[in-house]
């Protein structure tokens, strides 16, 4: 499903690539560069959306990935939703896909909060996430 969006696969690309070069924040519950994307995806959004609906939108996301992803269902059956809306069990030995699956997820994700949002909406709350970086284009 995500491969006919290709900009947002490099938009969930580059926001991965972002996280993983960059130290994980003191007290944050996940090292996985995944889970800091959502989660800071989460600070943004529930602050838009409230709990609830991120949660709905992170638990569609994941359905997602798993069917779109090769695999997916494999890659990502550890992975669960935590009640406050944060990912827990997301893999991470390299070469176990993990990159792949981590790419799919926020791809879907990013592909529901354009369709629930827009894109400008959208793109507003990346940036608001990613102070100092320039975040466009996803569709």
């Amino acid at each position: 499903m995500e491969r006919t969006f290709p900009a947002r696969h490099d938009l969930a690309q580059r926001l991965l690539t972002i996280e993983a070069a960059s130290p994980p924040p003191a007290g944050q519950a996940s090292s996985h560069e995944t889970g800091r994307v959502v989660e800071k995806l989460r600070l943004a959004l529930t602050r838009f959306a409230g709990s609830a609906g991120f949660s709905a939108l992170l638990t569609r996301s994941l359905a997602l990935a798993k069917a779109d992803l090769p695999g997916g269902a494999e890659a990502l059956k550890s992975v669960k939703l935590l009640p406050n809306g944060s990912l827990e069990g997301f893999p991470g030995s390299p070469g176990g896909g993990e990159r792949e699956a981590g790419i799919a997820l926020i791809a879907c994700l990013l592909g529901l909060l354009v369709t629930f949002l827009g894109e400008t909406i959208t793109l507003g709350l990346l940036n608001e996430a990613w102070p100092g970086e320039t975040l466009n284009a996803t569709h």
